[in-house]
């Protein structure tokens, strides 16, 4: 399905070694997709179990996502600077070291020191996540614009890897964290960044002639992004969809265990079965898109990703909590697989590091909002929120797709743009 590469005149990141798209993309992508899905849906469990509190839950979110903020411009330039897999090898080795050293330390430390390591943990893993995601997408791009006309099945084929992953993460770091605590479920975070550190091939390239600087590869994922408008408006409208996709990850944890009463086991489950889900619409919005185009298969999957975000604030079983949450994250899921395939078929090779970033700050920015409005809410408003939430996502996924379906893809203006 992919193309051997030509390893000639292209950036540092847009380098498939040649080893199969399996042993290069595939795999490492799947190791370090668990373990980042473990640490993102298990950490906020850890910091509840650890300070009994939804307010210092939201501020752990915060914490998660914040760091990603402020490296993305740092992680694309290093990912055009270095190559993707030495950032990729560089920030799983990192994330190993530091949530191996947090095991033993939260073993030893009293409940006030264990409350503040816990908030470093998950500062120091979101930092770190940043990078190895960067990395991972810049090689998943490579992959589909060596594909031609199959960029949308490759994207369905990495975006399944991370859904398998998500279907993993959860539930075994949530059955971890129950039966083995905190050192059984870090333990398993830290071998599998050791693990796709390890099996990341090692390609020498040779130094380029001239690195952009950070600020001006800003300013040409910042030209390039305006030149492209039908990709401007989807990252703006999942942009608010991940406001509400932000708040529920916050709040699910609080919603089940305190309100519900549920275990944190059984807060896992809930995302394994979303990922299940996620699954099988993945594949659905491969076939989607070969029939009816990325604009129609856009609006259906937001068509299923909204309505289940309003009847969430009044989901008062556990099943049902489920059952909505899975639904939620199927519709997400095809969206960001009309999101992926344009992406990396818009955006040249030349700036994709740069103006991929930029696209996922603009995604990611919605994520520690979320956090700040959980800290701040009640618990007992939490469905209010949740409800404007859901009213905010309508309106921007309407929005995106309107604008969308009048524009047409050209690729001239945003070379034009890239060469500024």
């Amino acid at each position: 399905m992919i193309p051997t590469p030509i390893r000639h005149a292209a950036p540092r990141h847009a380098r498939t070694p040649a080893y199969g798209p399996a042993r290069a993309v595939y795999l490492p992508r799947l190791a370090d997709a668990v373990a980042s899905s473990m640490a993102t849906y298990t950490v906020p469990l850890l910091v509840l179990g650890t300070t009994d509190s939804s307010s210092l839950t939201g501020v752990a979110f915060v914490l998660a996502w914040g760091p990603r903020l402020c490296t993305f411009g740092l992680a694309g330039s290093a990912v055009d600077r270095l190559g993707a897999g030495r950032v990729f090898r560089m920030a799983a080795c990192a994330r190993a070291v530091v949530v191996g050293l947090a095991a033993p330390v939260l073993l030893l430390v009293g409940d006030t020191a264990a409350a503040v390591v816990v908030m470093l943990l998950a500062a120091c893993t979101g930092f770190l996540t940043e990078f190895s995601y960067i990395a991972a997408e810049s090689v998943g791009a490579v992959a589909s614009r060596e594909a031609a006309g199959g960029a949308h099945r490759v994207q369905s084929v990495l975006l399944g890897i991370d859904q398998a992953a998500a279907l993993i993460g959860p539930a075994a770091g949530g059955v971890l964290l129950q039966w083995g605590g905190s050192s059984g479920m870090l333990a398993a975070i830290s071998g599998l960044s050791i693990l796709s550190a390890v099996i990341t091939p090692h390609i020498r390239q040779p130094v380029p002639e001239a690195t952009p600087s950070l600020l001006r590869g800003l300013r040409s994922g910042w030209s390039t992004l305006r030149a492209l408008p039908m990709l401007a408006y989807l990252v703006a409208g999942l942009a608010l969809s991940n406001l509400a996709l932000g708040v529920l990850q916050a709040a699910t944890p609080v919603v089940l265990m305190k309100q519900l009463g549920q275990s944190s086991a059984s807060v896992g489950l809930v995302w394994s079965a979303a990922a299940a889900a996620s699954l099988l619409a993945v594949a659905g919005a491969r076939i989607a898109i070969d029939r009816w185009g990325l604009v129609r298969t856009g609006r259906v999957a937001s068509l299923i990703t909204v309505a289940p975000c309003f009847a969430l604030a009044h989901a008062d079983s556990y099943p049902a909590y489920l059952l909505l949450i899975a639904v939620f994250m199927a519709g997400d899921s095809a969206l960001a697989v009309v999101l992926r395939t344009l992406r990396s078929s818009l955006i040249p090779a030349e700036v994709f590091g740069s103006t991929l970033s930029l696209t996922v700050l603009i995604l990611l920015l919605p994520f520690p909002l979320a956090g700040v409005v959980m800290a701040a809410v009640a618990p007992a408003d939490l469905d209010a929120v949740i409800t404007a939430c859901a009213v905010l996502q309508c309106l921007g996924l309407a929005l995106a797709f309107v604008r969308a379906g009048r524009l047409r893809p050209s690729r001239g203006k945003h070379r034009r743009a890239a060469r500024r």
